[in-house]
């Protein structure tokens, strides 16, 4: 009996330390929980997050918050069972976030490229709002080019078969819209002056091209500025755009009122879908927001995910997205996810 109480006790203890040791093993997931919470009309270490210098600008009663997914990179059984049991966290394979082949320093590069895009992006986006106009310029042409002796360095090109190119980006998909050796008549100015070039697209690269490299301009009195750092990815747009919009514009867009919010932004204000917004509800909802700004592609996953007391308004665009502040200001209602 002696013996064999001594036998029971150490496979007791031999179990208990292999549990112990299992549950302090890494595993190939991560946790997601709520990140921090940025006012875009405020400070942030100490220093303006949006930053206008050569106009003035107006202040807010509220807050405009972008809000953010923290990830636990490195995870041990015991974090992520707790993590599913968790309301507001979520376990998830650890390729979704760092993909295979990638270090975990290579994904936050990109991600901190993919958040100045987002800034550039949101800026375009909340300047053309404003009324400040994107010129498409014509950087340089290839000698050897459809383009050359048609088009010149400077030239600002304002059409192609008459449809209007607003952005750099419509410009390329108005030639690609045609199959190479399509004639395409390209509207421009030069020195101020309006003119048509015919120019026929050439393949190259498996897609038709006119030989021209260009680049954006938006013209503007005054610089602008976003300073924030540690976060990366391109769900801040949105934010970013609404924060310039209200300080360049005497209305307060927040009504005094804490909104939170998420969503991609293109330089034509369309706003498109991000990760963990249940997590960013979470994090809104701990920073005292009253509503929550929704691209409208993560309405149905919002609407799993709510947080008491904290209405969820879809958004598809900037201008939606303004709509929908004016409509909560004025005490009206905005539309819901």
């Amino acid at each position: 009996m002696r013996r064999r109480g001594v036998t029971v006790l150490v496979g007791a203890l031999l179990t208990a330390l292999l549990s112990i040791g299992v549950l302090g093993a890494p595993i190939p997931y991560v946790v997601l929980g709520p990140g921090p919470t940025v006012d875009t009309l405020g400070k942030e270490n100490g220093k303006e997050v949006i930053q206008v210098t050569g106009r003035e600008t107006s202040t807010s009663a509220g807050q405009l918050r972008l809000t953010t997914v923290g990830v636990q990179p490195t995870v041990k059984l015991r974090s992520a069972i707790q993590g599913w049991f968790s309301d507001d966290e979520a376990v998830v394979p650890r390729e979704l976030v760092y993909p295979p082949g990638e270090s975990r320093e290579q994904v936050e590069e990109r991600n901190a490229e993919d958040f100045k895009v987002s800034q550039t992006s949101a800026e375009t986006a909340a300047l053309r709002e404003l009324g400040y106009q994107v010129r498409v310029v014509v950087k340089t042409v290839a000698a050897d080019g459809p383009a050359a002796g048609a088009l010149r360095p400077g030239d600002v090109v304002t059409s192609v078969d008459g449809e209007p190119v607003p952005l750099a980006a419509r410009l390329t998909e108005l030639i690609r819209a045609k199959p190479a050796g399509t004639a395409l008549k390209i509207g421009y100015t030069r020195d101020g002056a309006a003119a048509t070039a015919e120019v026929t697209s050439r393949e190259q690269d498996g897609r038709p091209r006119i030989g021209v490299e260009i680049e954006q301009q938006q013209p503007h009195p005054f610089t602008l500025n976003i300073d924030l750092e540690d976060i990366g990815g391109p769900s801040a747009g949105l934010m970013f755009a609404l924060g310039i919009v209200d300080k360049l514009t005497p209305a307060d867009l927040t009504g005094g009122k804490i909104i939170a919010g998420t969503g991609t932004i293109d330089d034509s204000g369309r706003v498109g879908p991000i990760g963990g917004i249940a997590q960013k509800l979470v994090g809104a909802k701990e920073a005292g927001a009253v509503a929550f700004l929704v691209p409208a592609a993560n309405c149905a996953e919002a609407v799993r995910n709510p947080q008491p007391g904290l209405p969820l308004l879809k958004v598809g665009s900037l201008d939606e997205a303004l709509t929908a502040l004016d409509a909560l200001r004025a005490g009206g209602q905005a539309t819901r996810c």
